[in-house]
C-alpha cells in the first residue's frame, strides 16, 4: 500500500530530484513536557510511521529510483523513559521497504551531501532540484521544519532548487483507496456510538459541556479522539458555524447542533447532527428541518465523478434557495447569504479539511462532506445536517447512513430512551 503511494508520487516528480519528507516532533509545552505528537500527515500517507524525528527520502534519477526512511535507533535508556520505538525491521515492514533501506537518522545529511556529490557516490546523477513539504501558510509562529531544511540546503548548496511538493501529495490523495475508506468507516462507527449516546443522555437544563462530555466519553472508551474541537451549540449557538465554548445551559424547546468527528488511525469523520433537547421538533422548526435534509439528500443522489467544486456547491445551495423562500426567509436569491454563508462541502481524510486541488473536478474515489445549513438567529435556529461520502462511477455511497438524520427517526429513538 505505502510502496504503491510512493511509486504515485515518483510518476508525479521531475527527475534529476530528491524528495524530503519528515514526520516532525511535538512541540515544547513547558520545561520538561511536550504537547501530544502528530505526524506529518504526507508523511505518513507515504510510510505508515507514527513516530517522532524520522524522515523520508525519496531520490529519482534519468531511469533508477529509491526511497529511503532515515529514523532513530533504539536507545535502551531512552525506552525506560518514553518507551522504545521501532526497530528497523520494524519500521521496514511498516512501510513496505527493504531492510537496506533503512538508516540511522543521525547520517541523513551525509547521505544527501553524497548524493549531490559529483562522486561514485552520486547514485542518481546529477541532482538539479528538491522537493520538500513546505507548508503555505503564513500565520506560523515559527518555520516547520522542512522550511528550517530548506533554509539550510539553500546556504549549503545554492546550486540546488527547492521546490514544494504539497499540491503533488494534495492531488494524491484526494482518492482514497479502500484501506483509507474502511478506517473512516471505522471513525464514523464510533460517531454513531457517541451520538447515540448524546440523544440518549440529552435533555433540557443540562448544559451543553455535560452533553459533550457524554461524547467524549464514548470515544474515549475506544481509544479515540475527537478529529476536531466539538461543536455543542444550543438555540441561537448553532447560528454561530465554529461556536466551542459549550458552556450555555440547553432550554427546554431549543434545537442543538452538534458537528463532531472522530480520529481513528489519523482518519477522521466529520458529521452534523441537529436534535430537540426535549425529544420533538416544533412546526417550524421540522420544516426549516426538512429544508436542509432535502439539500443533503437530494445532493448526495446528485453528485458524480467530473463535476466541478463550485457545481457542487451551486446545486446544494439553490435547493436551500428554493426552501427558505417556501419558508418566507426570504425574496430574492442573493438573500439567502443571510441565512446560509459556509461552503456545501470539503474532501475529508487525514484532515478534517483535507487537501486537495479545488480547481480540478471531483474525482472518482473522493472522500467528501455535504453539509447544507440554515441559520436564523432571529428565530435561534441553526441547523446543518452533514454526511461523509464517496463519489463513486455509480454515484456516492453515503459512508455515514447509518447515523439517524430523519426527524421520525430521531424523534422515536429520543422517545424510546425514555421508556428504559
Amino acid at each position: 500500500m505505502y510502496k504503491k503511494r510512493r511509486e504515485q508520487y515518483l510518476n508525479k516528480i521531475e527527475s534529476h530530484s530528491l524528495s524530503l519528507f519528515f514526520s516532525g516532533k511535538a512541540p515544547q509545552r513547558s520545561n520538561d513536557q511536550n504537547y501530544p505528537f502528530s505526524v506529518n500527515r504526507n508523511f505518513f500517507y507515504l510510510t505508515g510511521i507514527d513516530q517522532q524525528n524520522v524522515c523520508l527520502l525519496v531520490a529519482k534519477g534519468e531511469k533508477d529510483a529509491a526511497c529511503y526512511l532515515f529514523i532513530e535507533k533504539v536507545d535502551p535508556v531512552k525506552a525506560l523513559w518514553d518507551g522504545a520505538g521501532h526497530t528497523f525491521e520494524e519500521a521496514a515492514k511498516i512501510a513496505d521497504l527493504e531492510l537496506k533501506d533503512i538508516k540511522d537518522i543521525t547520517t541523513l545529511d551525509q547521505t544527501i551531501s553524497q548524493l549531490l556529490s559529483t562522486s561514485r557516490r552520486a547514485l542518481f546523477g546529477s541532482i538539479e532540484q528538491i522537493y520538500l513539504d513546505l507548508e503555505r501558510q503564513s500565520n506560523l509562529s515559527e518555520p516547520t521544519i522542512p522550511i528550517q531544511y530548506a533554509q539550510k540546503l539553500k546556504e549549503l548548496y545554492p546550486f540546488i532548487q527547492t521546490k514544494t511538493n504539497q499540491m503533488i501529495l494534495a492531488e494524491l490523495r484526494m482518492v482514497k483507496d479502500q484501506d483509507e475508506i474502511e478506517k473512516v468507516k471505522r471513525a464514523l462507527a464510533i460517531t454513531q456510538m457517541g451520538l447515540n449516546q448524546i440523544m440518549f443522555t440529552l435533555q433540557p437544563d443540562k448544559y451543553e459541556y455535560q452533553i459533550q462530555a457524554e461524547y467524549n466519553f464514548v470515544l474515549n472508551a475506544n481509544r479515540t479522539i475527537p478529529s476536531f474541537d466539538t461543536i455543542a451549540a444550543s438555540g441561537k449557538n448553532a447560528t454561530v458555524l465554529h461556536y466551542v465554548e459549550n458552556k450555555d445551559q440547553i432550554k427546554n424547546g431549543d434545537l442543538i447542533l452538534f458537528d463532531l468527528g472522530v480520529e481513528y488511525e489519523h482518519y477522521c469523520s466529520d458529521i452534523t447532527r441537529v436534535y430537540p433537547a426535549n425529544g420533538k421538533f416544533t412546526k417550524r422548526q421540522k420544516e426549516i428541518y426538512e429544508v436542509v435534509l432535502k439539500a443533503n439528500k437530494e445532493t448526495i443522489k446528485w453528485l458524480k465523478p467530473g463535476v466541478s467544486v463550485q457545481e457542487f456547491f451551486d446545486y446544494g445551495k439553490n435547493i436551500l434557495i428554493e426552501g427558505a423562500k417556501q419558508l418566507g426567509l426570504i425574496k430574492e436569491d442573493a438573500e439567502i447569504n443571510k441565512y446560509y454563508y459556509h461552503s456545501l462541502g470539503h474532501y475529508l481524510g487525514l484532515d478534517v479539511h483535507d487537501v486537495g486541488n479545488y480547481s480540478l473536478p471531483i474525482p472518482e474515489g473522493a472522500l467528501i462532506t455535504i453539509e447544507p445549513g440554515l441559520y436564523i438567529a432571529e428565530e435561534g435556529i441553526g441547523i446543518r445536517i452533514e454526511d461523509d461520502v464517496v463519489v463513486t462511477s455509480k454515484g456516492c455511497i453515503n459512508l455515514s447512513k447509518d447515523i439517524i438524520k430523519e426527524v421520525t427517526d430521531i424523534e422515536a429513538f429520543m422517545t424510546s430512551k425514555k421508556n428504559k
